[in-house]
């Protein structure tokens, strides 16, 4: 990842550190830090209560208190860290789309991968910026933030809904700019940063679809050759397959040739159709031996065939040399010649 501009660099250390030093007594920086994990783990309201000798309940109203006070002083502009911080978060949200992911946000604005120490620090700012929203992390979105101007938490959960019914109702992936076109938001930035904060949604290259499609979120060996042949759009030798994944955006790209051999085996999308050669089965192409080929070629035409034409439609089938399928018309007992150059099924 690249460098962040010199203008994007937040101290957050130091941003975070001097937000904690405002508050006067010590159990409050303890409620705070533990609940948003900024210096350690997050820890949950039941194990800060223990801690601290208090309830469960009586944590969480004096975490939702301190941080009413804190927002309030921040909206006064009276917390300098929370006000620059704010500035240069949203520079970086417009430029990502109004809206992102808290892991995104702060990989972009340190130029590099974040700890969860560092996101757990940008998630705190954010919290308590008064021009910037969150969305709360759930089973269906990401821990997000983005530009209250645009809109509040309901809202953008409300447009992520959106993005992934219309994605539902498609049946298959659709790129950003598809789904621009099917949509009415400003720019395809903004779809893309409204469809990378649902959890349902994944997407490879430029192409979004539900996480369960192994077109857009390949969990296995199979699913990864399943969408570097649809990708390819033809046959490939299984050395080829395995090359294309090695060179891939997937995770986990260290898969051998004889893995990957094993696979196109086992998986009925795969069909061989030549020495090491692999296509999927929705293509057209036949399974078994140049002979069964050969022979469905005869079932569908119920007619005799010029040899010409046999060749013609069993190379739409297998990719075999011609002479590999003139020697089987000429030696095996199921076909007849029973034209000049025109054979038959010998059962017909």
């Amino acid at each position: 990842m690249s460098e962040a501009p010199a203008e994007q660099v937040i101290d957050i250390k130091a941003a975070v550190a001097a937000i904690i030093d405002s508050l006067d007594q010590e159990r409050e920086r303890e409620i705070i830090t533990r609940r948003f994990g900024l210096y350690e783990r997050k820890e949950t309201l039941e194990q800060i209560g223990e801690l601290l000798g208090i309830t469960r309940e009586r944590v969480r109203q004096l975490e939702k208190a301190i941080l009413i006070r804190i927002k309030m002083t921040a909206e006064r502009g009276d917390l300098a860290d929370v006000t620059t911080s704010e500035k240069v978060i949203i520079r970086v949200l417009s430029d990502m789309g109004r809206v992102a992911r808290v892991q995104h946000l702060t990989d972009t604005l340190l130029g590099k991968k974040s700890d969860a120490r560092e996101r757990a620090h940008i998630a705190f700012i954010a919290e308590l910026a008064p021009n910037l929203t969150m969305i709360n992390e759930t089973d269906n979105y990401h821990l997000s933030a983005g530009i209250a101007e645009y809109g509040d938490e309901k809202k953008i959960r409300k447009e992520v809904d959106n993005i992934v019914k219309t994605i539902k109702a498609n049946k298959e992936p659709l790129t950003i700019n598809q789904l621009h076109d099917k949509l009415s938001y400003e720019h395809p930035k903004h779809v893309e940063a409204l469809a990378s904060v649902s959890k349902h949604l994944a997407h490879l290259k430029d192409v979004w679809g539900l996480t369960k499609w192994p077109t857009v979120n390949p969990k296995n060996i199979r699913d990864k050759i399943f969408v570097i042949l649809k990708d390819h759009g033809k046959p490939l030798h299984f050395s080829e397959i395995a090359e294309a994944i090695k060179d891939s955006d997937f995770n986990r790209k260290d898969v051998t040739t004889q893995a990957i051999h094993n696979e196109l085996i086992k998986d009925k999308r795969f069909v061989l159709i030549g020495r090491g050669i692999y296509a999927l089965d929705t293509w057209g192409y036949s399974k078994g031996t140049v002979a069964d080929t050969i022979t469905d070629v005869l079932n569908e035409s119920e007619e005799p065939l010029h040899r010409d034409e046999i060749v013609r439609r069993v190379l739409k089938k297998r990719q075999v040399k011609e002479t590999t399928i003139l020697l089987n018309l000429q030696s095996k007992p199921q076909f007849k010649r029973v034209a000049k150059a025109t054979y038959a099924l010998a059962a017909a």
